[in-house]
């Protein structure tokens, strides 16, 4: 990678620097008393982590009921893995531009201006990664059920009365949201330990991963055929492609949350690009590999509609008795990308309402543990809330069409800041320039317009959410404003 030497500060230049003055205002972009305690193993564990939760568990039997072949399933996860890496590959260059907390957020602002930023940040907060956490936890709730039958989707315990119906409230819902909270304590309390507990649950899931791996290539209850031949019974095979990438993009969500802790990695202008990529790769690797052994477990047919894909796998290969195995390994990944995810969204709640684009208290470091705790309380209470208002399904196409769609803003990204800022430091610039992010670009855009086409209603909800936050972003600038 190339380096770029340090800019000489004042501090340098032999005259007396005048004393600070007091300010209750927060410098836009600060990270100041944050702790950077997040080395190089631990970022690329933290894409890992984030990314690796229940979709790998539970999405390719929902696929196969789109794409009944082993080739057109095996070719979308090696698509949405290509995908990403281009993505990280980008990001990486921008992530070296501007080391501090917050991300895409971050990008996004800087090549379009506050508005775009905001609205990224808004949605994110609103839904796409509060979103992503709800969803991801109640997976985690539906296979910690295993353990404690009374506490599943299928258990009501309450039914509030809501404007325009009733709410019903499972005792698998109250599960997800209480994970959520602990989660939050466990990441009020310090950087070192929210990041040593996902980094944890990273190794141990993957662990359990390859042990899966192993298993199906030993016993190799099915030979899948692999044919280039697209099978007959797929008419609207582009169209179907495209709904399955939904489902893979759902499971590579989270790839890029390490960028938004850049303000707690050392040596951010180096580690986040290095984390990024290896990262994006190892992603890729994972669920490919992990996806072959689905194959050389379940024929196509036992695979179709099947939600808990990997119970059956298992189940198949070494006996019923192995479900209790699955159940807590995909608890434990689900726990553990959560960990990964709490990091980084209540970051970016954090970087918005340092740049005075969100509640000033959100901003706040705390004096004891160095973290941004308001952030966190925030963005861990709003996700626990966001546990009872859906299912798994309507919660995850809500966030991965309104992530695609800033995909393809912060892939554009890159070209608009070569082009208007080519004086600022990149330590690592992308490679394959211009090829890559246009790959970036060029995919992430029909993936969108193919969910535009195949899910409107959920397009268009998506969508709205976004749109909402116009009026709150002039609230909160005519807020900043007042405050300068």
């Amino acid at each position: 990678m190339k380096t770029y030497p340090q800019q000489l500060s004042s501090a340098g230049s032999g005259l007396a620097a005048p004393p600070p003055t007091p300010s209750p205002k927060v410098q836009k972009g600060s990270d100041e008393g944050l702790v950077r305690a997040i080395g190089l193993n631990s970022a690329v564990l933290m894409v890992l982590g984030a990314a690796v939760g229940s979709g790998i568990f539970l999405t390719t039997g929902v696929m196969a009921t789109y794409l009944p072949s082993v080739t057109l399933l095996l070719t979308a996860w090696v698509a949405g893995g290509l995908l990403v890496l281009t993505g990280g590959l980008t990001y990486a260059e921008m992530g070296s531009m501007y080391p501090r907390s917050g991300g895409l957020y971050v990008f996004l602002n800087e090549a379009y201006g506050p508005l775009t930023g905001f609205l990224f940040g808004w949605a994110s907060l609103l839904v796409v990664i509060t979103g992503s956490v709800a969803a991801v936890a109640i997976g985690f709730a539906e296979y910690f059920s295993f353990f404690f039958p009374t506490l599943s989707m299928q258990n009501e315990i309450a039914r509030i009365t809501v404007p325009g119906g009733a709410l019903s409230i499972k005792a698998g819902q109250l599960v997800g949201a209480v994970s959520i909270i602990i989660l939050g304590i466990i990441n009020y309390v310090g950087v070192r330990s929210g990041n040593a507990l996902q980094a944890t649950l990273t190794i141990l899931k993957i662990t359990a991963l390859v042990g899966l791996l192993v298993l199906a290539f030993a016993v190799q209850r099915v030979e899948p055929v692999f044919t280039p031949v697209i099978p007959p019974e797929v008419p609207r095979t582009a169209a179907a492609f495209g709904v399955a990438m939904v489902a893979v993009m759902w499971t590579y969500e989270g790839w890029y949350y390490v960028a938004f802790a850049s303000g707690e990695i050392k040596n951010p202008s180096q580690t986040l690009p290095r984390a990024l990529i290896i990262g994006t790769f190892g992603l890729m690797l994972i669920y490919v590999v992990i996806n072959a052994a689905y194959f050389y477990s379940l024929s196509i047919s036992e695979m179709q509609g099947v939600e808990r894909i990997a119970e059956k796998a298992v189940s198949e290969l070494a006996g019923a008795g192995a479900g209790s195995l699955v159940a807590s390994t995909v608890a434990v990944s689900t726990f553990g990308c959560n960990a990964a995810a709490v990091i980084g969204m209540s970051r970016i709640c954090y970087a918005m309402a340092a740049d005075g684009m969100f509640f000033r208290v959100a901003s706040r470091v705390h004096p004891v543990y160095r973290t941004p705790h308001v952030a966190i309380l925030i963005t861990c209470g709003w996700s626990a809330l966001l546990t009872l208002t859906g299912t798994y399904e309507q919660l995850f196409t809500y966030v991965t069409f309104a992530s695609v769609l800033f995909f393809v803003a912060g892939g554009l990204a890159i070209f608009k800041l070569r082009w208007s800022k080519p004086d600022v430091p990149r330590p690592y610039r992308t490679w394959g320039y211009p090829v890559v992010p246009a790959i970036f670009v060029i995919g992430c855009g029909a993936l969108v317009y193919n969910t535009l086409i195949e899910r409107p209603t959920e397009s268009i909800v998506g969508l709205g959410l976004v749109l909402l936050g116009i009026p709150f972003y002039w609230y909160w600038r005519k807020e900043s404003e007042q405050c300068r």
